[in-house]
């Protein structure tokens, strides 16, 4: 009778090889050059994180509404100057008794973005378009006042972050769509259209952003007709809108170059007309590769805004600045620099999460 060979289960793997002592080992022990580095590492974190934690948290002074509450315990960071100035910082100089204007607009824009994450709202395209077209009119309705009874106050008073978001949000949504038109003008086989595109494109470009807001806010006054004025705040927001649409412009084109020339030929194949074939297949699946470098560019912009403060229009950067030199906060810089640093990582952050998530939804393969 023949010997039957019963094969023995296999053995778990080492406990050495799995789990948390595994990961240790493939990642962070690896070899002798990744020991090293690691142990540096870990030191230099047990030098700072320790004492940052004792000043931020531990030896903070939290409770308080003036100066005399953290000049008693110097050793901690002083939030009571955050505290006292969070105000200042959200809403600029804007009045205390018309804050509810500024969050109210605040609740209805997230109030209406909200559906657009939901997988089953059936009516995006219309809710977004009046995101864009109807939400700015009734935002500034209630931020300028003057109708409806509501107290007029002027774009001067301003500021903090509710200016930065303003900012911003208006230099986002407008620099897209004219940075795409401009994007096929340059690749256009119109020659003017091609050479305008071009012409534009590089001479903002070629200027730094606060050379342009400061034309915007000295210069282009000069040029208008005699009694014409535009506000300090509008000019602003042109001449941003007009920097970034010009690298958005280069962003998008490096996308439609990235599209395989058998989808222009296969649109046209189908009788599609330009501006079809562009809306319907070339741009879709350009703007879809370039989404890093389109967040890219908004994430510039959002940071880009601190610039504001040269033309005399205080961001959240310069709302905290104006609070720790105010001779009733002398010596709170880094507690301010430490918050404006956290709320512009916050939003940062967010926008590049997102659209890491976005390219993930959108990812259906680019195989040529």
């Amino acid at each position: 009778m023949p010997l039957v060979h019963t094969p023995h289960p296999d053995l778990p793997p080492p406990i050495t090889n799995v789990g948390v002592i595994g990961w240790l080992r493939q990642n962070l022990f690896s070899s002798w050059i990744n020991t090293f580095w690691t142990l540096l590492a870990s030191y230099l974190i047990y030098l700072t994180i320790p004492p940052l934690i004792n000043w931020a948290i531990i030896d903070a002074n939290w409770i308080g509404d003036s100066r005399a509450s953290c000049d008693a315990n110097q050793s901690g960071a002083c939030w009571v100057f955050i505290a006292a100035r969070f105000d200042q910082f959200m809403y600029g100089f804007y009045p205390e008794s018309e804050y509810w204007r500024v969050n109210l607009a605040a609740i209805l824009l997230l109030a209406m973005m909200t559906p657009l994450f939901l997988e089953r709202f059936h009516y995006k395209a219309w809710l977004a378009a009046a995101i864009l077209f109807v939400y700015p009119v009734v935002a500034y309705t209630l931020f300028a006042g003057d109708v409806f009874g509501l107290m007029d106050v002027e774009t001067s008073r301003w500021g903090g972050l509710m200016l930065t978001l303003v900012l911003s949000g208006v230099g986002i949504v407008a620099s897209l769509p004219i940075g795409i038109v401009l994007a096929l003008g340059r690749r256009s086989n119109m020659p003017i259209v091609k050479s305008l595109s071009i012409v534009f494109i590089e001479l903002w470009r070629g200027v730094p952003l606060i050379t342009v807001l400061f034309m915007a806010s000295v210069m282009l006054p000069l040029f208008l007709p005699e009694g014409t004025h535009l506000d300090k705040l509008l000019r602003a927001m042109i001449g941003i809108v007009l920097f970034q649409s010009a690298y958005m412009a280069e962003v998008v084109r490096g996308g439609l170059q990235a599209i395989p020339r058998g989808q222009y030929e296969a649109a046209q194949a189908l009788g599609l007309s330009y501006w079809k074939s562009m809306g319907l297949i070339i741009l879709p699946q350009a703007l879809k590769l370039v989404i890093p470098g389109i967040v890219n560019t908004f994430i510039a912009l959002f940071k880009d805004t601190t610039l504001v403060l040269i033309i005399g229009l205080f961001d959240l950067l310069a709302m905290i600045q104006a609070g720790f030199v105010d001779a009733k906060w002398l010596g709170f810089a880094i507690e301010g620099y430490v918050v404006a640093a956290l709320i512009y990582w916050i939003f940062c952050f967010s926008m590049s999460r997102y659209s890491q998530s976005l390219e993930k939804k959108l990812n259906t393969g680019h195989a040529r």
